[in-house]
């Protein structure tokens, strides 16, 4: 993925901003808290049917969704509970700002279609997480694919900037499906020695 190749790079300059931030008294489950609330918002505009808008605080939403962890690191308080916190919100933010686009989409021509794309667009990108959780707790390492949560957003963003909707759904759909085969896939096969050994 895209994102894991530049992650750690966004993560070390973050890092003096969890800095920053923490000296203001901010809490890193505080922010996970206001990030929820900016995506609802996020929600709301899309719904109103201003895509524009709504496109763009998507990416300001995405982009202030990794300051909780920035201030956990900066801090040296980063807690299994605190990542389970972040990870549980982020899939509510995702879910909330999906039913932003079919609210929007219900007023439009394209409604039938594009609630059946909403619908798959959204279970993909649960199972997406699902399936690392999953993978994880089994002793696999699972972050492979095309469509993690950074690319969902960005595809998602430029189909709100541009009004091509329906066409990033498209995307959105197939991809994410695409994207939980490839990891069970890779789970599958990671597991085949183990299961031989066993055998």
């Amino acid at each position: 993925m895209i994102s894991e190749l530049i992650g750690a790079r966004i993560r070390n300059s973050t890092l003096r901003l969890g800095e920053a931030l923490a000296r203001w008294g901010l809490t890193p489950n505080l922010l996970t808290a206001v990030g929820l609330l900016l995506n609802l918002l996020v929600a709301a505009v899309i719904a109103s049917g201003n895509l524009r808008l709504g496109g763009v605080l998507l990416l300001v939403a995405s982009g202030f969704d990794m300051l909780d962890g920035a201030v956990a690191r900066a801090t040296g308080t980063v807690t299994k509970f605190g990542g389970f916190l972040d990870s549980t919100i982020d899939r509510y933010s995702e879910s909330v700002v999906y039913g932003g686009v079919l609210l929007y989409l219900l007023g439009t021509q394209d409604f039938r279609v594009g609630s059946l794309l909403v619908f798959a667009a959204t279970a993909g990108s649960l199972l997406i997480s699902y399936a690392r959780a999953r993978a994880e707790a089994a002793g696999f390492k699972a972050s492979v694919g095309l469509l993690a949560r950074p690319e969902r957003v960005l595809i998602l963003a430029l189909g709100l900037l541009t009004g091509y909707v329906v066409p990033a759904l498209w995307i959105l759909a197939i991809g994410t499906h695409l994207t939980v085969v490839t990891r069970m896939t890779h789970v599958w096969r990671l597991s085949r020695p183990a299961h031989a050994r066993a055998s």
